[in-house]
């Protein structure tokens, strides 16, 4: 079986501006980008990965919230707490584990996020 790793992750929502802020305060520096005549969306890097939010393409109208995202946090205290100011639904408080710290939220669009602290 061949090797393979994620290059690229697309989340695609109505809620342009407010994922931005989201994932932005996660720590992912997005930019704002356009390519020729295509929609205005973010870029980021989170490792070797590139994260993308486009807004939803005119007529469709259901945005993905089964998709399940993870992401390693240098404090999650401090993050939560920014979150929180954003209005960010904490899904699950922080549990502590054997390795690490754990919470869940939800994004603008209702996709929930593991958050850890190893």
């Amino acid at each position: 079986m061949p090797d393979v790793e994620l290059s690229l992750l697309v989340l695609k929502t109505r809620h342009l501006e407010a994922l931005r802020k989201v994932y932005s305060t996660l720590g992912i520096a997005l930019v704002e980008e356009r390519h020729g005549k295509g929609p205005i969306h973010y870029a980021g890097q989170v490792g070797p990965v590139v994260f993308e939010i486009y807004p939803l393409p005119e007529g469709d109208t259901v945005v993905d919230t089964t998709t399940r995202l993870g992401f390693v946090v240098s404090s999650l205290a401090n993050v939560l707490k920014s979150l929180e100011k954003l209005g960010t639904p904490i899904v699950t408080k922080p549990q502590a584990s054997e390795r690490e710290m754990r919470a869940i939220i939800r994004d603008p669009d209702g996709r929930s996020i593991e958050l850890h602290e190893a």
